[in-house]
């Protein structure tokens, strides 16, 4: 495999976390159910958080403010929200098992790659150590230390900085619209492998390089890898 991978020479990887990389969505649908429970909402369900995929916790929470009436200061309910789900996450975080072979197989070709989430800092570095993936992916970015979250391309634009990578030689892996949306902003290749299956016709989706409509359980290492090394632009469905 790792014969064609000379092509890669120019390509940077950047990889969203949460519902890309790891399944990490439950413990965010809990942490969240949970704080909104000490405000007296009951009856948030997990089709409500299936609306927030891909939004940063922050932005969440200012959303939240408005539609629950909120009134506890953003930075004391974005505390509460880290605080509940790192306990969570420290508990049980699940890898995508195709992912971690990705991942690994772009190690060991030497191709640059980072993280760039939504999350908090402490979240994304609790998740990456807890599931050992940061042996491999150490160059992070975190929605909180940009001006804007996705659907602006900050976040990319940020870790493509730190690779000392051009926009136009980035692959995003991406599960959520705001993020395929983020993704093309910031110039940049996306391969989209949508957490929610049922959204796969979400128009933010139409321009992705790559559309997995089967979300992770079509992804597969090998499949991703071959199509890095074609060089394939331009949209592809299958």
């Amino acid at each position: 495999m790792l014969g064609c991978m000379s092509a890669l020479n120019h390509t940077s990887v950047i990889f969203d976390l949460d519902g890309t990389l790891v399944d990490s969505e439950p413990n965010y649908f809990e942490a969240g159910r949970q704080l909104l429970a000490e405000h007296g909402i009951t009856d948030f369900t997990w089709q409500d958080h299936e609306t927030y995929v891909g939004i940063s916790t922050q932005e969440t929470l200012a959303l939240w403010k408005e539609r629950y009436g909120l009134t506890a200061p953003l930075p004391d309910l974005l505390a509460e929200k880290n605080r509940r789900y790192l306990e969570l996450a420290r508990a049980s975080t699940r890898v995508y098992p195709e992912m971690r072979k990705f991942v690994e197989r772009l190690y060991d070709a030497g191709v640059p790659m980072a993280v760039a989430s939504g999350s908090s800092r402490p979240a994304i570095e609790a998740i990456l150590a807890g599931t050992g993936l940061d042996a491999h992916l150490t160059t992070l970015v975190s929605a909180d230390e940009v001006a804007h979250g996705k659907p602006a391309p900050d976040v990319f634009l940020a870790a493509a900085a730190l690779l000392g990578a051009a926009p136009a030689d980035c692959v995003v892996l991406e599960d959520a619209a705001p993020g395929a949306l983020a993704a093309k902003a910031a110039g940049m290749r996306c391969v989209a492998i949508p957490y929610v299956t049922a959204q796969a016709d979400d128009p933010a989706f139409a321009a992705a390089d790559l559309l997995l409509r089967g979300g992770q359980e079509e992804f597969t290492a090998r499949a991703a890898l071959d199509w890095l090394a074609a060089g394939t632009r331009g949209p592809s469905r299958t």
